[in-house]
C-alpha cells in the first residue's frame, strides 16, 4: 500500500511542480526563408505568448499540461489518443527512454483518461503489464464495433536482433480492449504472408477501408548504413488482423525517395469509395504521397506533395465532416545536414512550429497554411536539439466540430491542446503574419 502511494506521488509530482511552466526565450524566429521575428515582450496580435504551456499560441487554441516526464527520466514520446466506444478520452504515451536506446525494459505506457471531453483527466496508470518497451499507441476501432484494438512497435527481446544497426526493426503487433481500453489482451504479432519475418517500427495513425479492410504503415531502417537508409510499407489485412499482406511488396523492395533513399513513418488515410490516401515523412524537404483507388491493394508509386515539410511524420486527419483533411505541418525546411538524424542538427529547429492546410479533395489541393502555435520554450542547455524544438508527432481526436491536439512538447511534457473548427479561418497565413512583425 505504501509502495504504491509512494509510485503515484512520484508520477504525479512533475505536473504539481511544473504549474507555472518554463521560462519563456526573449523571441521567436517563423520560417526559414524570410524568417519573421516576433519579440514577446511586444503584443502579437491573435497571439498569446503562453509560459504554463511553453507556447507562443493562437488565441483560439486552449490547452493544459497533462503530465511532464518525471526526473531523472529521459523524457516522454508519441502521444495518441482516440475517443472511446463509451465516449471518453483516452491518452496514452511511452515514458522513459526510446524503445531503441536499449535493450530490456527501459519505458511504460502510461494512460490518462478524460470522462468530461477533456476539462480533467485521471492518471497515469501503466496500460500494459509487460516486461519490455513501448513506441507508440496506435488506435483503431473498427466501424459497428466497441473493441480498441493498439497497435504498435513490439520490441520484444526475443523477437528481433539490435545488431548490425538494426535496433529499430522489431514486430509489430496489436493487443485489443474489450472494456473500453481498462484492461488489454496479450499481443497478438503480424507475420506477412508474403514476408513472415518482417520487422520495422509502426507508430503513425493507420485507417479502416470502406470495405473492412485495415491498412497500417511501418518502415525498416538501416542505421549501419551511412547515411541512414529507409524504406517504407504497408500492412493490409482483409479479415480483420487474422492474415496480412506486406505492400508494395515484400523487403527489400519498399518504398524511397530516390535522392537520399529514405521514406518513413506513413500514414494512410481512408477517403471513401475504394480511394486510400497516403503520406510519410522523407528529408527531402516536403511530404510525399500516394494513391490507392482499389482499397489500398495497390498503390501509385510516391511523388513529392507541395506541403513543406522537414524529416518529421505527417500529421493528417478527417476533420468532424468526415470528408475535408487537415494536415498539421511544419512549413519549414532548413536543407542542411539531413543525412543523419543528429540531435546537434539544425534542422530540428525545423520542428518548431505547427500550421494548419486543408483539402476538400483528398489531398489533390491544399489550402494556404495558417500559423496554429510555435514552441516559446527556453532551450535547456543540457539537451540537445531533437528535445529543446519538438512539437512534432501531433496526435488528434476531432468531432463534433473540436479539435482535440495531442503534443509531446520538449519530447518531455504532454500537452492537450483544443480549438474550435469554426476558428481555423481565424489562423494567419503567412501573408497575413508578416505586416505584423517586430524585426
Amino acid at each position: 500500500m505504501e509502495r504504491t502511494l509512494f509510485r503515484t506521488i512520484l508520477l504525479l509530482l512533475p505536473a504539481l511542480l511544473s504549474a507555472k511552466g518554463d521560462q519563456l526565450v526573449d523571441q521567436v524566429t517563423i520560417g526559414v526563408q524570410q524568417p519573421i521575428v516576433y519579440r514577446l515582450s511586444q503584443p502579437v496580435p491573435g497571439f498569446v505568448a503562453d509560459q504554463r504551456l511553453g507556447l507562443l499560441r493562437h488565441e483560439r487554441l486552449r490547452g493544459q499540461v497533462i503530465h511532464v516526464a518525471r526526473p531523472g527520466l529521459r523524457g516522454l514520446f508519441e502521444t495518441r489518443a482516440v475517443r472511446t466506444p463509451k465516449g471518453d478520452l483516452l491518452l496514452m504515451f511511452p515514458e522513459g527512454n526510446h524503445y531503441a536506446a536499449g535493450a530490456g525494459k527501459i519505458n511504460d505506457m502510461l494512460a490518462y483518461r478524460s470522462q468530461d471531453n477533456g476539462a480533467t483527466w485521471n492518471g497515469p496508470k501503466v496500460a500494459f503489464d509487460i516486461n519490455y518497451s513501448q513506441h507508440g499507441f496506435i488506435p483503431l476501432i473498427p466501424r459497428g464495433s466497441t473493441r480498441i484494438y493498439a497497435f504498435g512497435t513490439q520490441p520484444i527481446p526475443s523477437a528481433y536482433s539490435r545488431e548490425k544497426g538494426k535496433h529499430e526493426n522489431t514486430p509489430i503487433g496489436f493487443r485489443w480492449s474489450d472494456d473500453d481500453g481498462h484492461t488489454w489482451s496479450p499481443v497478438e504479432l503480424i507475420q506477412p504472408e508474403n514476408d513472415p519475418q518482417f520487422l520495422g517500427m509502426s507508430v503513425t495513425r493507420m485507417c479502416e477501408t470502406d470495405s473492412g479492410a485495415w491498412i497500417l504503415g511501418s518502415h525498416a531502417a538501416n542505421w549501419s548504413q551511412q547515411p541512414l537508409r529507409t524504406q517504407q510499407y504497408l500492412l493490409r489485412s482483409e479479415d480483420q488482423g487474422n492474415t496480412w499482406t506486406l505492400l508494395p511488396r515484400e523487403r527489400p523492395r519498399g518504398w524511397f525517395s530516390p535522392e537520399y533513399h529514405r521514406m518513413d513513418e506513413g500514414r494512410p488515410i481512408h477517403l471513401g469509395g475504394g480511394e486510400v490516401y497516403f503520406m510519410a515523412r522523407t528529408p527531402t524537404g516536403v511530404l510525399w504521397q500516394s494513391r490507392s483507388i482499389d482499397d489500398g491493394k495497390t498503390w501509385e508509386a510516391p511523388t513529392p506533395s507541395p506541403l513543406i515539410h522537414p524529416d518529421a511524420p505527417p500529421m493528417i486527419f478527417h476533420l468532424s465532416d468526415g470528408k475535408t483533411l487537415i494536415n498539421f505541418i511544419h512549413n519549414r525546411h532548413i536543407g542542411t545536414q539531413y543525412i543523419g538524424l543528429k540531435g546537434t542538427m539544425d534542422g530540428m529547429k525545423d520542428r518548431s512550429e505547427i500550421w494548419i492546410t486543408l483539402s476538400k479533395n483528398g489531398g489533390r489541393h491544399w489550402s494556404e497554411p495558417r500559423l496554429l502555435f510555435v514552441n516559446a520554450t527556453l532551450p535547456n542547455p543540457e539537451k540537445n536539439g531533437w528535445f529543446n524544438h519538438n512539437v512534432s508527432y501531433l496526435d488528434a481526436v476531432i468531432d463534433q466540430g473540436i479539435i482535440h491536439l495531442f503534443c509531446p512538447h520538449l519530447w518531455n511534457r504532454a500537452l492537450h491542446l483544443m480549438i474550435d473548427e469554426a476558428a481555423l479561418d481565424d489562423l494567419p497565413t503567412r501573408r497575413q503574419l508578416a505586416p505584423q512583425a517586430s524585426g
